[in-house]
């Protein structure tokens, strides 16, 4: 374990992510690239928890934009975050990596009512958690769920997982003059407008002093260079000097 610069963390995933190069829904190939990806780590000692959105399914702030009640397309958005959950923790488990998904809405024949000290004890016990159904509340986003969460099991990181390598001035797949940043304070984060987690997630971890690493998932052994503390990705931490 001397050799990871994080002992603890929360991965967080978006929904998309999961699609891969389809329009909707769950790619099989995407889960596999994950959980050999994450597989090594738990086996070096790593404790993992995961948080994953359920953008791929159903998108609560797109469906109440077109007149939904906000609320209910919440609660519909929470559920979509518990199918993936399932659906990664299959995956995992057939990976040989002992999971256990936790729900913030009690659904106990599919998952665990989420519990904060029997969540760190799995952690402890080498577990892999994957926290679905959000905070169990609307209009808090999965990215707050992710800081909430990583500050409740006292996580050392936040590994934020995208397409991209990092956090950029502008969106590089449009302009190809986009500059990366390698290390951004959580206050220029806010004051760009950066698109790296929701402004009450950024909140919460600068108020918190936890870091944030955006990271390519797709770059294979990615997760575990950024844990070995190599220069991976963008980390979004307190003023840098």
């Amino acid at each position: 374990m001397e050799q990871f610069h994080f002992k603890r963390v929360l991965l967080k995933l978006s929904g998309e992510a999961l699609m891969g190069d389809a329009s909707y829904g769950i790619d099989p190939k995407v889960l596999e690239m994950l959980s050999t990806q994450i597989k090594p780590v738990v086996q070096a000692g790593v404790q993992v928890a995961i948080v994953v959105g359920g953008g791929n399914i159903f998108r609560g702030l797109a469906a109440a934009s077109a007149g939904m009640d906000r609320a209910q397309a919440d609660y519909m958005g929470m559920l979509a975050t518990v199918m993936n959950s399932l659906a990664l923790q299959d995956s995992l488990e057939r990976h040989g990596v002992f999971t256990r998904v936790m729900s913030a809405i009690e659904m106990q024949a599919v998952a665990e009512p989420y519990i904060r000290r029997r969540a760190i004890r799995h952690i402890e016990k080498g577990r892999v958690v994957i926290f679905a159904a959000g905070t169990g509340n609307p209009y808090f986003t999965t990215d707050t769920t992710a800081a909430l969460r990583a500050l409740e099991i006292a996580a050392d990181c936040i590994m934020k997982a995208t397409k991209v390598d990092g956090v950029y001035d502008d969106d590089p797949a449009t302009n190809p003059d986009a500059v990366k940043f390698d290390e951004l304070p959580y206050i220029e984060v806010l004051n760009r407008g950066l698109k790296v987690m929701d402004n009450t997630a950024i909140s919460l971890c600068m108020d918190n002093g936890l870091p944030i690493l955006v990271f390519n998932m797709e770059t294979e052994g990615n997760i575990e260079r950024a844990l070995m503390g190599e220069p991976v990705g963008t980390i979004v931490r307190g003023d840098i000097t």
